[in-house]
């Protein structure tokens, strides 16, 4: 009895570890699995991403904003194999012929398990040249990976109109256990 209740004690104490986050955390998590099932939603093919890739980091509200220079930014909640593992940021920025704001959901997939390895290095980039796939229902099929991630975003809000070059830099924290 003594050991069931000591186990018993120990796993709630991990899991308080992994859930003892802030209220803003927990709100990103929440708004996470709301985009994780609005992907889903417009793509049913979007499931098997989740499903299949060793890792993913949901993005569930990225702003951008523009006037020649522009910037964007979101946070994110990083999953592997299913479960949180931690948070991310993005910053993004570009120049070119650019104007307006909008808002959008992003993901990204990690084939590998050194592409994810790589993203909690905490110094992943992807360049002006990755290519994203702006998802929209029967889409999921056009989704490549390359160099063991696959990027999909999905529009919320706004208007722009862009010609630019730029890229995205990311930040990782692993939750403490």
């Amino acid at each position: 009895m003594k050991r069931k209740l000591s186990i018993g004690l120990m796993l709630l104490l991990c899991s308080f570890g992994v859930f003892a986050q802030s209220s803003k955390q927990r709100e990103l998590m929440d708004d996470a699995q709301e985009a994780k099932a609005a992907f889903i939603a417009e793509d049913s093919e979007m499931a098997e991403f989740f499903e299949n890739s060793v890792g993913y980091v949901i993005f569930p509200n990225v702003g951008k904003g523009a006037y020649i220079v522009g910037g964007a930014s979101g946070n994110g909640v990083v999953y592997k194999d299913g479960e949180m593992i931690g948070m991310a940021d993005l910053k993004q920025v570009d120049v070119g012929l650019q104007i307006g704001g909008k808002a959008f959901r992003e993901v990204l997939f990690f084939q590998t398990e050194e592409a994810l390895s790589n993203f909690k290095e905490g110094n992943f980039e992807l360049s002006g040249n990755a290519s994203a796939v702006v998802l929209e229902e029967g889409l999921a099929k056009t989704v490549k990976f390359k160099d063991g991630v696959a990027v999909v975003t999905m529009p919320k809000a706004g208007a722009m109109i862009e010609i630019s070059v730029g890229g995205q830099k990311f930040g990782y924290e692993a939750f403490q256990q």
